[in-house]
């Protein structure tokens, strides 16, 4: 068992019990975000529970729904769980989620339209429903590779409930989004990681370092995602596409590949409608340029050319055979690294 984090001051762990520090450190510590003892973290449960982090989510919310069969019932309404929801990631590598989640009431003829809720209804009864789902939803993942071998996914004791208001006045569209945006960050900076992009067996194995947090995350989240030399049949392949080869794929998120913003279809406005909106006001703003300059060329009598330069054809090719020269490097160095992103692809 190797020595506990030596900066700090704890109660070390001969077998693996809870460990203890009784020392407060500022917020830029560099101790802050690495285990106690290396040796007793679970660095591929932390990888593994990222990866599923998404789907735990979605069960919660199926679980919130089918809750509300009581309330319908009690109340004779129909009711609809809307959420918005952000993905943070913490100082020791785990994403923890945001989210806004609001109860409507639906209108049969209209399902569309986002109504209130009956009055008696309270935040405090949406609030123990949350709580509650979050209790009974739990699961364990597919076994591993040619093994047993699976790892428990729940959310873990920090839960913080909040009745979102302001000092009694009507939320505004404005404070919600700036309280999404606040932690809409998708970047793994907060753990030390720099890189932003996939990692190629080189990358991970320059930033596996045994003797830190980070590093072993890395490492594990590489490992577990390479697929095993005997999975080569095509349904192999996609299993492990599907499941475990997303710990590669997503590496340089320590496994986590989820959307770091999503919404249910109904919180707000969506993705779609706001493409259209944008793109009919840039087709306003063109039409309306092209009838405004077409007005004025038909009232101009005299035409006015300004000439600021000419140009004339210099040339095709290359000036000299070193200029060719890096081009052709250039352009095989292209073709290799797409034949190297192409074999990642397929044995993913």
């Amino acid at each position: 068992m190797r020595p506990c984090h030596p900066r700090r001051n704890v109660i070390r762990c001969p077998h693996g019990e809870a460990l203890v520090c009784t020392q407060r450190h500022s917020n830029n510590a560099p101790s802050l975000g690495d285990p106690l003892c290396l040796d007793c973290y679970g660095h591929a449960h932390h990888v593994v529970w990222n990866d599923w982090a998404s789907e735990l989510w979605r069960r919660t919310m199926i679980a919130l729904n089918r809750s509300l069969h009581a309330l319908e019932q009690a109340y004779g309404v129909q009711l609809r769980i809307s959420y918005g929801k952000v993905a943070e990631y913490q100082r020791r590598g785990v994403v923890h989620f945001h989210a806004l989640i609001r109860l409507d009431r639906v209108d049969p003829a209209d399902p569309d339209t986002v109504l209130a809720p009956p009055s008696d209804i309270t935040a405090a009864d949406l609030a123990a429903l949350v709580a509650d789902a979050v209790d009974r939803t739990a699961f364990r993942t597919p076994d591993y590779a040619d093994t047993s071998h699976s790892w428990p996914i729940h959310w873990g004791r920090q839960l913080d409930i909040r009745p979102l208001g302001l000092a009694g006045d009507a939320i505004t569209a404005e404070a919600v989004a700036d309280y999404l945006a606040k932690y809409a960050t998708k970047a793994t900076e907060p753990s030390g990681l720099p890189v932003t992009s996939r990692m190629t067996a080189e990358a991970a194995g320059r930033f596996s370092n045994p003797e830190t947090h980070l590093g072993r995350l890395i490492a594990f989240a590489y490992e577990l995602g390479t697929r095993p030399e005997d999975w080569t049949t095509e349904q192999q392949r996609k299993d492990w596409r599907d499941t475990w080869g997303r710990l590669r794929r997503w590496t340089h998120m320590l496994g986590f590949g989820g959307h770091f913003a999503t919404k249910s279809r109904r919180y707000s406005t969506t993705h779609k409608t706001l493409r259209t909106d944008r793109r009919t006001w840039r087709r306003t703003q063109q039409q309306e340029w092209r009838r405004r300059h077409q007005l004025d060329d038909d009232t101009d009598d005299d035409e006015t050319m300004l000439i600021v330069c000419d140009l004339t054809l210099a040339g095709i090719g290359w000036n000299t055979t070193a200029d060719a020269q890096l081009t052709a490097q250039a352009a095989a160095r292209a073709r290799a690294y797409r034949d190297l992103a192409r074999e990642e692809r397929s044995t993913a």
